[in-house]
């Protein structure tokens, strides 16, 4: 969401200047306007640099699970008849998230002075995603409102299973990992440095591994702070890096190629993208605008553009076969499904068959990530067990042929 600096003068003639964040330059106006801001100069600010938003650093993001609560709530109130604005109050009352009663609050506050939901969700774009303000602007404009929070709650409770999977893959390679890492300073900064000692005590000729290990334990003991700094300052700078415009585009086409994880993730996202696309065209928003939702919903910017890029071909009059060939991101798979669904009048169908498909693929590749990781692991404890061994005992051999000799 893009942020706009403001220049403005208060209803009491103070002045007033800051940021907002809003889809459009019109909406951060009238977003200003409704908090009692009248402006003289929005701006666009924010793009290129390393620009940190520290308040969106520490605050955190609305859990899936509490807007799968809300949603399916909402459902069920509207379903039942009960008004809109009484649904939401109640909800807003009974609510435990901070940050998302806020947002309801003033959602409420919204809907009092006659602006409709999906208007007033669209304000607080940290709460309520594009998608999100979407689906609810499709279904009060159809009067399907139920049916549309329906799939919303349904559409993220397939995220929230499809995110426990994958921390549930990822949870022994990081135990193991983190346990590498803290033995490698232990040994390092209290076990090699007394072996050292007794070393050089008997003056003999230290092989290759025992100088390797003991060049190692001297840097890590002289320079271990400056090592957790170099460290903590690198995750820092990487985190500054992704939130630049650059990084992040550079950082998803990284994620894409990773290793054994890398052909799992972007699965992982070729299933929500056909299944978020299916379901913009379901509801009955315009291709070009569901193409655009759904390149938003899957959170890497680098397949983002090149979907943002297919919608100004389609734009243009290209069809959306050819436009999905030549982004050159789309598997095989999805090609042919979306050229059939094209043909037929059934692409959202056809999509929802694509995002079961992967979603079934995804399950499997994470119930086997474990088995394809280890051997790796046990590959580099070994190399940490062999370089130890030897270059601890290499050298105690060779004190015990000089104490003989």
């Amino acid at each position: 969401m893009p942020t706009y600096q403001y220049q403005g003068r208060h209803l009491d003639g103070n002045k007033a200047n800051g940021k907002i964040e809003a889809a459009t330059e019109e909406l951060a106006a009238e977003a200003l306007m409704n908090k009692g801001i009248i402006p003289t100069q929005i701006s666009e600010g924010g793009s290129g640099g390393l620009n940190l938003d520290l308040q969106s650093l520490f605050t955190p993001a609305v859990p899936l699970e509490v807007l799968v609560i809300f949603c399916r709530q909402l459902y069920s109130l509207t379903k039942a008849g009960v008004p809109l604005l009484r649904a939401m109050r109640g909800l807003t009352q009974n609510c435990s998230n901070k940050q998302l009663k806020e947002a309801l609050e003033e959602v409420c506050a919204e809907l009092t002075n006659g602006r409709g939901l999906a208007a007033s969700m669209q304000l607080h774009s940290r709460v309520f995603s594009p998608l999100f303000v979407s689906m609810v602007n499709v279904g009060e404009n159809t009067g399907r409102l139920d049916e549309a929070l329906l799939q919303l709650a349904g559409y993220y409770e397939q995220e929230v299973e499809t995110r426990k999977r994958i921390k549930t893959a990822m949870r022994y390679p990081s135990f193991v990992i983190s346990f590498i890492v803290i033995a490698l300073f232990i040994l390092n900064i209290k076990v090699i440095p007394q072996f050292t000692s007794m070393f050089s005590r008997f003056g003999v000729d230290l092989p290759l591994p025992t100088r390797i290990i003991i060049g190692m334990s001297e840097f890590f003991v002289d320079y271990w702070a400056w090592m957790l700094a170099a460290i903590f300052g690198g995750l820092f700078a990487f985190q500054a890096w992704v939130r630049t415009a650059e990084g992040q585009e550079k950082w998803g086409k990284i994620r894409l190629r990773i290793p054994i994880v890398g052909g799992i993730v972007n699965r992982a996202l070729m299933a929500r993208f056909s299944r978020t696309f299916a379901l913009m065209l379901k509801s009955g928003i315009p291709l070009n605008q569901s193409l655009a939702l759904a390149a938003e919903a899957l959170d890497n910017k680098y397949l983002e553009a090149r979907l943002l890029e297919m919608k100004s071909q389609i734009e243009s009059g290209s069809t959306v076969s050819s436009t999905a060939v030549t982004s050159g991101i789309f598997t095989p798979l999805v090609i042919q499904m979306i050229s059939v669904g094209e043909e037929t009048g059934r692409i959202d169908e056809l999509l929802l068959e694509v995002a079961d498909f992967y979603e079934r693929e995804v399950d499997y590749d994470l119930k086997t990530l474990t088995a394809r990781i280890e051997p790796i692991l046990l590959l580099i404890v070994a190399g940490m067990v062999l370089l130890l061994a030897l270059g601890i005992f290499l050298p105690m051999w060779g004190m015990l042929d000089a104490i003989r000799g």
